[in-house]
């Protein structure tokens, strides 16, 4: 073990140890201790595997802090991996030399304004476990090419780019697990471009990344809790499970936001993104929680998704969209400070809807100050969509119509449950269906009259027996 004072490090967080932080890398026996203390730097201490061997940087528990008073990465970890993780294609000096580097139980402070946390760059199973990474631009940077990434118990906290960014990086098989990452201005988990497979996000708090805690940035920057953009890229096979995701409104943002191609470029889009699940999570208090675009294969499942100051779920111009077992609602906790709900589907193809719950609040509409009013003609809404099977909703409070279908075809309304039961009913339809129905047809339900009907069809439609209560 090196203890990187024995190297010439203070430690008294006015010295510049980077010298001897970086002479403790090149020269040390690999496990590199910082005892307790503050140990600013001016530039990056560079982790050259090749150079190096393996390496471990430890923080003595989390008692040691890096200051970082300069531009860059505080540690700058390289390696030379350029194939992917399958065992035939390492060499033996990666096994030998390249392998797990590892940085734990340390806290990273940025002091310039274009410091950063951890660069990552053609690493095989790096692992980052046990540290606090705030006040810099981006916690952890992964570049270029890299395998196998472990990322656990870290709180990367208050920071003026991204909590972990995937920035246009060819990554198989990463772990985000019992992390918190909260207060980033671009986003929390951010994917922009590259090619990226088997991501698991489980088991964090991922909260409140957008400009609203950072005075002086733009505002109105498209942001999210967890944000995938791969218009140039391509995203398959990730999970969001057991996660708290949660914000404060901001005029882009949203919680979970995927981008799979240009919603106005030319057919047919991309749909890069997708064979994804988002499970057991607690979703909330965005613009829009949940803004899925040109995705093909996301399944929402055992989810609770509320107060949505636009819409709780959006999706638009995608197709394989399974959405099911959850509950769409409000807080109850803030009484009659209520914000609504709401789920909109655009130019999809083969929906499913079933077994959940679709509540809105009482008044329907924001009774919160400053929300932006909401906007909607339903409260679950499907425009120019195909093959979309609805069945077993229960759809409570919509306003001012429960189910807004229009220009759908071969779609099923069936076994559904949309009622008005409030003091003073605002639903004016139970079902308002306008425009193209061509195979369509609605079966089985329970609906209240509303105001104006239970069903208000414009066009030729198929209609099963249905319960329709005055």
């Amino acid at each position: 073990m090196s203890d990187v004072t024995d190297f010439g490090a203070v430690g008294d967080g006015r010295a510049d140890d980077t010298e001897a932080l970086q002479h403790a890398v090149d020269d040390g026996d690999g496990v590199l201790e910082l005892p307790r203390g503050e140990y600013r730097i001016t530039r990056p201490v560079v982790v050259d595997l090749a150079k190096s061997g393996r390496t471990g940087i430890h923080g003595s528990g989390g008692t040691a802090k890096v200051v970082v008073d300069g531009p860059g990465p505080a540690f700058d970890v390289r390696g030379t991996h350029a194939k992917t993780a399958d065992p035939r294609g390492f060499r033996p000096e990666e096994w030998q030399r390249e392998r797990m580097p590892t940085l734990a139980g340390l806290e990273i402070e940025g002091r310039h304004a274009e410091a950063d946390g951890v660069r990552v760059e053609g690493v095989m199973q790096a692992t980052l476990t046990g540290l606090l990474i705030r006040e810099v631009r981006t916690a952890v940077h992964l570049v270029n090419r890299n395998r196998n990434l472990l990322v656990d118990h870290c709180h990367l906290y208050h920071n003026t780019g991204v909590g972990i960014h995937f920035d246009e990086v060819n990554l198989h098989q990463a772990c985000i697990t019992g992390s918190h990452v909260s207060y980033c201005r671009r986003g929390g988990i951010r994917i922009d471009g590259g090619e990226i497979r088997n991501l698991q996000i489980v088991g964090c708090d991922v909260e409140y990344n957008n400009g609203r805690s950072h005075p002086g940035f733009p505002l109105d920057e498209p942001t999210a809790e967890i944000y995938v953009d791969v218009r140039d890229g391509s995203v398959r096979e990730g999970t969001i499970s057991g996660c708290t995701i949660q914000a404060t409104d901001s005029p882009n943002g949203a919680n979970v936001r995927m981008i799979g191609g240009d919603p106005d470029g030319p057919e047919p889009r991309n749909q890069s993104m997708g064979m994804w699940t988002v499970s057991g999570n607690l979703i909330g208090s965005q613009r829009v929680n949940v803004h899925l675009t040109a995705v093909r294969g996301v399944v929402l499942s055992g989810n609770y998704v509320y107060s949505g100051h636009r819409r709780n779920l959006l999706v638009e111009h995608s197709r394989n969209v399974v959405v099911g077992t959850n509950c769409f609602g409000h807080n109850p906790d803030y009484g009659t400070r209520e914000l609504c709900t709401g789920l909109r589907f655009e130019d999809c193809l083969d929906v499913v809807m079933s077994g959940t719950i679709v509540q809105d609040c009482s008044a329907g509409r924001h009774t919160v100050a400053g929300a932006v009013p909401i906007e909607r003609e339903a409260l679950v809404e499907l425009v120019r969509c195909g093959r979309a099977n609805l069945s077993g909703l229960n759809v409570v409070n919509g306003a001012p119509n429960g189910l807004l279908l229009e220009d759908c075809r071969d779609t099923l309304v069936q076994g559904c449950i949309i009622v008005d039961d409030r003091d003073e009913p605002a639903m004016e339809h139970a079902v308002r269906w306008r425009g193209e129905s061509a195979g369509s047809r609605i079966a089985g339900c329970r609906l209240d009259a509303g105001r104006d009907g239970a069903l208000k069809i414009d066009g030729d439609l198929s209609f099963g027996e249905n319960v329709v209560k005055p």
